[in-house]
């Protein structure tokens, strides 16, 4: 086989490795991130605390359902 033909093939099989590994890498971390969230109530209340605010349980609850919302919300638009 020409030597062109082998330089084709493994450039060729290097970027579809790459990509594919970008894919699974990508799909790996959306899912361990919606298993996974990243901030959780008690994690809010501290921000909150460190902001100067005073974390009533009505304002953590709030801001939970708002990062929710707004995590669904991207959800469905990365689904289409």
């Amino acid at each position: 086989m020409a030597t062109w033909i082998w330089i084709l093939i493994v450039i060729v099989a290097l970027v579809g490795g790459l990509a594919l590994g970008f894919f699974l890498a990508r799909k790996y971390m959306m899912d361990y991130l919606e298993k996974n969230p990243p901030i959780n109530e008690d994690m809010l209340r501290m921000m909150m605390m460190q902001m100067g605010q005073k974390p009533s349980q009505k304002k953590v609850n709030q801001m939970m359902s708002m990062m929710n919302k707004n995590a669904g919300s991207q959800k469905e638009r990365a689904k289409k």
